[in-house]
């Protein structure tokens, strides 16, 4: 009897010894736990051990490590709460639970699917306290055979648990502090993205994929407010809740909700969108993880600000730019029209032209990418145009073609001169249409009227001129007159908007002529 009381008291010490050695040789709490619970079981001869874990932010315990068993692959890790389980009710009382046989019976027993415990008959569960007799988990030990738990071995446990107590709250402040740094490593990232990226897209980008992976977000998504309704400009993956979604939660920022979290993008008291996190299974954001998202937000609405600050400047040098070179194009037309006979047809059509210049402004300031939907400019165009001259097209057939603002200022002057030139010779009653054929845009004007003179020449007509040397200087394209029986047919074909500057439609004569 001495010589086993004695082996007990030297297996009991051993485990001591593995228990400080396990809960020293790591800051991993997962690490830690699993040491332990391989260092338990053996020591008192048991089939399996589970450590659980309190989670103080949902309020329940997780298994955090287990031996002799384990749950599924690919399944969450069991919770319980306080309420439940034989562990559970170790936990909240603070105080041992034994069940010497069919433990799995006991009403205070609580099962999981992905984690067969049917087996055991015995469970010895004891709470994890610490110093200050405050929570910090659960730890038991279970048999295959029935069992009966010595008042020394539920001491020895509980000693254990003591320990692990104090080495799960190193691992817990060992493991914030290495988040703490990571967090500000990440703020430092998007500082750097904000004060050095020329391109508020780049920013942007790099913002909701920094906060997304500092903290343990599922998606980050920046919601910018708009003329209508709030739309995602960025977001860090397409795994997560769509966008609608997204545009839903940003709405009601600030929010903290189950998996989601809003925070307001607020530049000098003035919302302009919301940084939008999401975590799966309605996992709640930690007070470290709102209080690292709110830094990011604020540093995504400098950057935001700070981005439409540049491009506003861009956009007003652009525009400068365009006013200036539209502006020496009409004087040039002015001067081409000064030696003329007829100054009322010269001061008629030079305003038809600076018209037809700003509604391609127009557009341009109403365009978001830059670009001009030519489908729209020259049915404003032949509107204004046949307003102007009392008539307006027969039909229209106007296929949308996105172009820059360059080439849609050389096709409102081109088409200008050719609706004019058709209404005057065609007799009033003239198709349009716009069309991409291949990788060329066409433009075609088509009056229905007796056709071409005998005795037409090219130079007689200084708006088919004018056209002519827009359509091959501007476009790279050529412009052609065809017979269109009745009528002519004038059309300026060109590379498409992609193309342009790689190639040219092919050298062709200015004109083809038809006599009808």
């Amino acid at each position: 009897m001495l010589i086993a009381n004695v082996t007990r008291t030297a297996r009991h010490l051993r485990l001591l010894s593995e228990t400080v050695a396990a809960l020293t040789s790591s800051l991993d709490v997962r690490e830690v736990t699993h040491a332990v619970a391989a260092a338990v079981a053996h020591a008192l001869e048991t089939d399996a051990c589970f450590v659980y874990v309190w989670d103080e932010a949902r309020g329940d315990l997780r298994l955090e490590a287990t031996f002799g068993t384990a749950p599924e692959p690919l399944t969450a890790a069991p919770r319980m709460r306080l309420d439940e389980g034989l562990t559970g009710h170790a936990a909240a009382t603070r105080t041992p639970v034994a069940v010497a046989a069919d433990a799995h019976l006991d009403p205070r027993f609580k099962g999981f699917p992905n984690l067969h415990e049917e087996r055991f008959q015995s469970l010895l569960a004891v709470p994890i306290l610490d110093r200050r007799d405050r929570l910090a988990g659960a730890m038991n030990v279970r048999t295959v055979t029935p069992r009966v738990y010595a008042d020394d071995e539920v001491e020895l446990l509980e000693t254990i648990a003591a320990q692990v107590a104090q080495a799960i709250e190193n691992a817990k402040l060992y493991e914030r502090a290495q988040r703490r740094v990571a967090e500000l490593e990440a703020l430092t990232r998007i500082s750097e993205a904000v004060s050095q990226s020329l391109y508020l897209e780049e920013a942007l980008t790099s913002i909701v994929g920094t906060a997304a992976q500092a903290a343990h977000a599922e998606c980050c998504a920046l919601v910018l407010d708009g003329p209508d309704a709030p739309r995602v400009a960025h977001r860090s993956t397409d795994r997560g809740p769509d966008d609608a979604e997204l545009a839903a939660v940003a709405t009601r920022a600030p929010a903290d909700e189950p998996g989601r979290l809003a925070v307001p993008l607020v530049w000098k008291r003035r919302a302009v969108g919301a940084l939008v996190c999401t975590k799966p299974h309605d996992a709640a954001f930690t007070r470290e993880e709102r209080m690292l998202l709110e830094s990011v937000a604020n540093q995504a609405a400098t950057a935001v600000e700070s981005g439409r600050g540049l491009m506003r400047g861009i956009v007003a040098q652009e525009i400068h730019h365009r006013v200036k070179n539209n502006l020496q194009t009409v004087a040039s037309l002015l001067r081409l029209r000064a030696g003329g006979s007829d100054p009322a047809r010269a001061l008629h059509d030079s305003v038809d032209r600076v018209l037809s210049i700003a509604e391609v402004h127009d557009l341009l300031t109403a365009s978001r990418e830059g670009e001009v939907d030519l489908a729209d400019l020259v049915g404003r165009l032949a509107a204004m145009l046949g307003h102007g001259l009392g008539t307006a097209p027969r039909t229209e057939t106007l296929v949308p073609v996105e172009e820059p603002g360059e080439t849609a200022t050389a096709v409102a002057l081109i088409f200008c001169e050719l609706y004019a030139n058709a209404l005057e010779h065609g007799g009033g009653d003239v198709t349009v249409r716009l069309d991409v054929d291949g990788d060329t845009t066409v433009l075609e004007v088509r009056d229905h009227g007796p056709g071409l003179p005998d005795d037409f020449r090219i130079g007689s007509s200084l708006g088919l001129r004018i056209a002519h040397a827009l359509g091959a200087d501007d476009l790279g394209g050529e412009l052609r007159l065809a017979a269109a029986a009745p009528g002519v047919a004038a059309a300026v074909r060109w590379p498409a908007g992609g193309l342009r500057g790689r190639r040219a439609i092919p050298a062709a004569p200015p004109f083809e002529e038809a006599r009808r």
